[in-house]
């Protein structure tokens, strides 16, 4: 366990020296390749309600994606995170950014004074975060296991869907028995199917 920690570590190393190595011209291209793939994928277009998340340093960026994805008139849902229970709760938005506040995490999240929690079978499609992907749909995420504790929760037709740099695609990421997988990965080169 401790070296499987130690190489997911290692792991989220790389990943944050390729993005800060990265030319911000090049991870703009990169950005918006996802968000386009996104855009046109079949699953994301036929859903009504997308979770998404505002992004870490060594995630795939969102907030145009979050933009894009309300004004098509999707119900657009954001996490607000309870670091106390290790829980979140799923919160839509109306009013992005003006209806977002500084998190605990250190990353804006939707304000409960001025959003509605959403019931998380209601879900149709979840883009989940991650710092590293396998093409067996294995992921790292910040290591604090939120979206692990999610997962199982949602409804078996909600698809999982991650977005990632091909540059945050690696040969195998360590998994544990409490890791769960995502069924989909888009990059902005391809899109994976879990194998």
């Amino acid at each position: 366990m401790e070296e499987l920690q130690k190489t997911k570590g290692e792991i989220r190393q790389d990943i944050s020296g390729i993005f800060s190595s990265l030319p911000n011209a090049e991870h703009q291209r990169k950005t918006k390749a996802i968000e386009d793939r996104l855009f046109e994928f079949a699953n994301f277009l036929e859903s009504s309600i997308v979770l998404l998340y505002v992004n870490g340093p060594y995630e795939a960026p969102t907030n145009a994606i979050i933009k894009r994805t309300h004004g098509i008139g999707k119900i657009t849902v954001l996490p607000a995170f309870k670091p106390e229970k290790h829980e979140m709760s799923l919160m839509k938005i109306d009013d992005f950014p003006a209806c977002m506040v500084p998190g605990p995490r250190n990353v804006f999240e939707p304000d409960p004074a001025q959003c509605k929690m959403v019931p998380i079978e209601s879900i149709d499609i979840a883009i989940i975060p991650g710092v590293a992907f396998d093409e067996k749909g294995g992921r790292i995420g910040t290591g604090e296991g939120y979206y692990d504790r999610l997962m199982p929760k949602l409804s078996v037709t909600t698809r999982k869907v991650a977005l990632a740099l091909e540059d945050q695609i690696v040969p195998q990421v360590p998994i544990e028995s409490h890791d769960k997988y995502v069924d989909i990965i888009i990059t902005d080169r391809r899109i994976i199917y879990k194998i």
